[in-house]
């Protein structure tokens, strides 16, 4: 078998980043792009086989220019967010929800779209999104209207770009640096009365999520399915 090409973009942190080490220990050469020069740098020293790019998702011009020098891609993982959207309804700010729509919907669309050119005709598009696409729970009705958005793709998708292969992952609770704005304190007081709701009773690792990631981007038998990891989040609330 020829050694498999991966790109991961989003890559440099959080779940994007132990996909990247996971998809490199099965073997793959794994293609990192990010935009923050200080977390490239971090790559570079923790992680040196993984190879790192500064790239914006979404920049077409520059993922195009990446995509050219890599060649043909087997397994595309885009892990794209951002930190707004979320809130009650009634005080929803609706320009950040349009930049949440920017950088995750359309960064994610954006990349894919670009990618398809240089996609193997037995390749794989794996998307990250969030289970507040499906969870119902106050105050993320922006993040389910960006996450959901996403998720509506994947089955019709699945069918227009067979024989190629698309799936999306939608994890719940994750401790990952999207929960940096909050105060250590008020972060790990939330995870533990979270924790004691879920199911799992424990709030995911990034590496939990990475292997549902690396399950749907290398098993050739899995399309156009929505992977939920979420530790049960849908099944209760947080109240």
């Amino acid at each position: 078998m020829t050694e498999r090409i991966a790109l991961v973009v989003g890559g440099t942190s959080g779940i994007g980043l132990e996909t990247a080490r996971q998809l490199r220990a099965r073997g793959a050469v794994v293609h990192v792009a990010g935009r923050g020069e200080e977390r490239l740098a971090a790559l570079a020293a923790s992680d040196p086989e993984l190879i790192g790019h500064r790239v914006d998702g979404g920049d077409r011009t520059r993922i195009a220019e990446l995509l050219a020098t890599i060649g043909t891609l087997d397994w595309l993982v885009v892990s794209l967010s951002g930190g707004e959207g979320a809130g009650p309804f009634a005080e929803l700010d609706l320009d950040a929800l349009r930049s949440a729509f920017e950088a995750k919907f359309w960064g994610q669309l954006t990349t894919v779209q670009t990618a398809l050119p240089h996609l193997a005709e037995d390749g794989s598009i794996t998307l990250v999104t969030a289970v507040s696409a499906r969870a119902g729970l106050p105050g993320t009705a922006g993040l389910a209207a960006v996450n959901g958005a996403l998720e509506a793709m994947i089955r019709p998708l699945a069918a227009e770009l067979a024989p190629r292969r698309i799936n999306a992952v939608s994890p719940g609770l994750v401790d990952t640096p999207w929960w940096d704005g909050l105060p250590k304190e008020a972060r790990d007081a939330y995870f533990t009365h979270a924790a004691e709701r879920l199911p799992t009773r424990r709030i995911a690792s990034p590496a939990d999520v990475a292997e549902a990631v690396v399950l749907a981007a290398t098993n050739r038998n899995l399309t156009g399915t929505v992977l939920e990891t979420d530790g049960g989040l849908r099944l209760t609330t947080l109240d």
